[in-house]
């Protein structure tokens, strides 16, 4: 099936213009209908203001964080936003740009700084990668262990949750929900003489457990994890570090990590229920920021993921190189792998198509075989600019584009009462490049077609993720 919407390119280099400006209006513009059903915030966390007077971030990941909330009430959208206020933007704004520190930007700092911010780390609390709920509290993240604590219907910043630094250094953004147990799981790399992997699990700020540990001498970089209802599945993509690089070689974060194909991706299975290591599996080499979804079928594991041939896509989604407009970013590829209890595992595409920042039906089938996965795609463009719904059980896809716009990723929001997977709608903030303006796009998200639009008042820079938060 195909939904498609022809026409010229137009510049994306837009979404990569701060946006400083914090509104709040009561009802945008909207054409089409907005269901009734539809109740609730959709919050996305965008990396908004990359300039400090004259001074620029290096990389697209180090932008200072910024709430959007689309708000949905009978049909009537409303908007706001506000900047996360943070000890980094805090220090950014006062120091003119020269006090970042991030994933790829780096300030000056002598040998003995160096040393003691990875043994005595001041991490970064800039969250401006996800967004989730932790028992009763909303919580922005980035991949240091400090989230920020936020009020989603007035974007308050409530304060830094401590809670996770305990068990690592480095983290990730995308925690799973395990709705059984009334945690939010997540794993940190614990650098030092002797660094691990931890895998932890959290119900309050305040309360959390370790459910396994893994040693490792050079840990890899890993953005996202599976969860099944046996297992924690970590991927170890084949860039990892020498902890001790991280302290003498005067480059920024992720500048200090090698590129070693030979290793091969390196699939940890961890038991739940004992913490045991169940079995590494070793594939051939790819990079990985998100996995869609894993299960396990009978005794074997399955798991799907966005897989890059390299990690050269790093390096292109440096601020100067998007901004320039001149190269494209290496397109993702969906991809399952298959790891059987005994002999050899397996890949093979999911689909004729490049997917990145995938979703799925969440509550009803992570850790379970599902159909469909909802993500952004370039489709021949330097950058993502169209959505995709894909079938994962016969490759079948359809997609939403149209000339001039810039889809980012997609929300999946259940129908109240739906128990079919797919029953609902999917809502992506998209950029009119031509407008220079940004609106929620609401579609169905059986029939992947448009059921309604709210126009913002100004561009909302491209972001990573964000979170429906029901009303």
């Amino acid at each position: 099936m195909t939904a498609t919407a022809s026409g010229a390119i137009a510049d994306q280099q837009l979404g990569f213009a701060d946006q400083t400006e914090e509104v709040r209006i009561d009802a945008l513009r909207v054409s089409g209908t907005v269901p009734a059903w539809l109740t609730g915030d959709l919050v996305r966390v965008t990396p908004a203001q990359m300039d400090f007077a004259g001074r620029s971030v290096a990389h697209w990941f180090d932008g200072m964080a910024m709430l959007n909330r689309f708000g949905m009430r009978d049909g009537v959208v409303s908007y706001a936003s506000a900047f996360l206020d943070t000890s980094a933007r805090r220090r950014a704004l006062a120091s003119g740009g020269a006090s970042v520190s991030g994933f790829a930007t780096d300030p000056c700092r002598s040998l003995f700084a160096r040393v003691q911010s990875v043994f005595r780390p001041q991490l970064t609390d800039n969250a401006n990668v996800n967004l989730t709920r932790l028992g009763d509290e909303h919580i922005a993240m980035t991949e240091t262990p400090i989230p920020i604590r936020f009020d989603p219907a007035t974007l308050r910043t409530l304060g830094r949750d401590e809670g996770a630094a305990r068990w690592g250094q480095l983290t990730t953004a995308h925690p799973h929900h395990d709705p059984r147990r009334g945690e939010l799981v997540n794993f940190a790399a614990h650098l030092g003489a002797r660094s691990e992997y931890r895998v932890y699990a959290r119900r309050t700020p305040a309360e959390g457990r370790t459910v396994a540990t893994h040693p490792v001498r050079e840990p890899a970089y890993m953005h996202s994890f599976g969860l099944t209802p046996r297992f924690v599945v970590l991927l170890e993509n084949p860039l990892v570090v020498n902890p001790l690089r991280l302290a003498f070689s005067g480059r920024a974060f992720i500048h200090n990590y090698r590129w070693k194909p030979e290793l091969g991706l390196r699939v940890h299975a961890f038991d739940r229920a004992t913490g045991r290591r169940h079995r590494t599996w070793t594939t051939d080499p790819c990079f990985v920021f998100h996995t869609i979804n894993a299960f396990e079928d009978g005794e074997d594991l399955v798991v799907d993921l966005c897989a890059y041939e390299d990690a050269s896509v790093i390096d292109a989604l440096g601020l100067d190189r998007l901004r320039s407009g001149t190269a494209a970013v290496p397109a993702a590829r969906p991809t399952r792998l298959t790891l059987p209890a005994a002999g050899a595992p397996s890949s093979r595409p999911l689909g004729d198509v490049d997917l990145e920042l995938p979703r799925i039906d969440y509550a009803r089938r992570n850790g379970r075989p599902y159909r469909h996965v909802y993500g952004a795609g370039a489709g021949g463009a330097p950058f993502l600019r169209r959505l995709v719904k894909l079938d994962v059980r016969d490759g079948d896809a359809a997609t939403w584009e149209e000339p001039g716009a810039w889809a980012g990723e997609p929300v999946f929001v259940p129908r109240p009462g739906a128990t079919a997977e797919g029953d609902g709608v999917v809502l992506a903030v998209v950029l009119d490049a031509t407008a220079g303006c940004s609106s929620l796009l609401v579609l169905d998200a059986g029939s992947f077609t448009e059921l309604a639009r709210a126009r913002a008042p100004h561009h909302i820079p491209f972001g990573f993720h964000g979170q429906f938060f029901s009303a």
